[in-house]
């Protein structure tokens, strides 16, 4: 995995906007009406092509695919995964899993109401609704979806300048949040089945020699998400059987072709029940990848560049800081993406930080906003290059 030697190079954390004359196909799959399979296809090409391009043109050094092809979490399971099906809970059963936790129940007039850009978030605790119950043995049947994302990714990336790229794919912690089990004997028996359904995908990326991105935003948000509200010592535990999991799928794939990402649910709200990365830090850093990509530019995480004071980034490890935000339309200012860095720099080393954003873009801001963004984040990693290195 490529290092800051002698620039601050520039990523992002994977979802992009999908152009307009994509998103309606998209959205026809997502809800199980008609479409043509033929003309989404060739749209999705078109759309990652447009997107690698972009990325390029706006500075941006390790690339990725935009996600053009992913519709819906749900959708990617349904896909990807069987063993599993849609059908109501046995009567009386508590969910172990809600979104509606302590910040939209101290919110809950907020989130009956329109939040953020298009996003609407309603309370839903314990409703009684069709969940993607495991019900059988767990296996991977998305060879040939990922056949053609890596494919269409190459294509896409002939003739460019680039410096590395990357596809994004979800760790095991993160597809327990909507996956819930009939069949194994055990949460850990669980958990690992999922993991070891998860690995051609993982090999798959690694195999076509990108860097396969494991997005977890399960690590940190389903601290509000349990039912159980489990205390800290008991959630670390809950967190630690998940990354084995993962680094057990991960174990044909070599860590320099891993970048971790983590952040605390990309939606637009207080998040004041946000796990501290102070928590889980160590947990986060057991992953066997090279770098690991954090939110660290929204108001709520901002702050937490004091962790790397006291925890000292492993030998030969990148930190990826989110250092422009989803959260927010407001775009950064060159000047605070550059102090950003060179504060993290100054922690862990400059080589050791890849300016990133927070989370995806797409679908969290206009897509307007999201390129501008882009822009400030290569402006600002100019400024702290001549900063860092004179």
């Amino acid at each position: 995995m490529k290092r800051s030697e002698d620039r601050i190079l520039t990523t992002h954390a994977g979802s992009l906007p999908r152009p307009k004359y994509l998103q309606p196909l998209l959205d026809a799959k997502r809800r199980g009406e008609p479409y043509d399979p033929a003309e989404l296809d060739q749209k999705v090409k078109q759309a990652v092509k447009e997107v690698v391009d972009q990325q390029v043109a706006y500075g941006i050094d390790v690339v990725g695919d935009g996600e053009e092809s992913k519709p819906s979490f749900n959708l990617y399971l349904d896909e990807r995964i069987s063993g599993f099906e849609m059908k109501l809970p046995p009567p009386g059963q508590v969910p172990t899993m809600s979104m509606d936790g302590r910040d939209r129940t101290d919110f809950r007039e907020f989130y009956s109401e329109e939040s953020g850009f298009g996003l609407r978030l309603v309370s839903s605790a314990y409703a009684v609704q069709e969940q993607q119950i495991c019900t059988g043995p767990l296996s991977y049947i998305g060879q040939d979806i990922v056949a053609a994302d890596v494919a269409t990714f190459q294509a896409a990336l002939e003739g460019v300048d680039y410096a590395e790229g990357f596809i994004p794919t979800l760790a095991p912690g993160t597809i327990d949040h909507r996956l819930f089990n009939e069949y194994y004997k055990s949460e850990e028996e669980f958990v690992y089945a999922i993991a070891e359904m998860m690995r051609p995908e993982y090999e798959a990326i690694a195999n076509a020699g990108f860097i396969v991105q494991i997005d977890d935003p399960g690590l940190p948000d389903t601290w509000d998400m349990l039912i159980s509200r489990p205390s800290l010592e008991e959630y670390r535990k809950y967190a630690d059987l998940r990354v084995e999991a993962l680094n057990h799928a991960l174990s044909n794939v070599p860590p320099s072709l891993v970048r971790y990402h983590i952040c605390w649910g990309s939606w637009h709200g207080p998040h004041t029940y946000d796990i501290p990365l102070e928590d889980i830090v160590d947990i986060m850093l057991k992953v066997n990848a090279d770098a690991y990509s954090i939110e660290a530019g929204n108001v709520r995480h901002d702050h937490e560049w004091r962790v790397w004071e006291t925890t000292k980034l492993p030998d030969g490890k990148i930190l990826v800081p989110g250092v422009v935000s989803h959260a927010t339309n407001v775009v950064e200012h060159p000047r605070l993406v550059a102090d950003r860095l060179v504060k993290y720099a100054s922690l862990v080393g400059r080589e050791n930080v890849i300016a990133g954003t927070d989370c995806g873009l797409g679908g969290r801001v206009h897509q307007q906003i999201a390129w501008a963004k882009f822009k400030a984040l290569k402006e600002g990693a100019d400024l702290a290059t001549s900063e860092l290195w004179g």
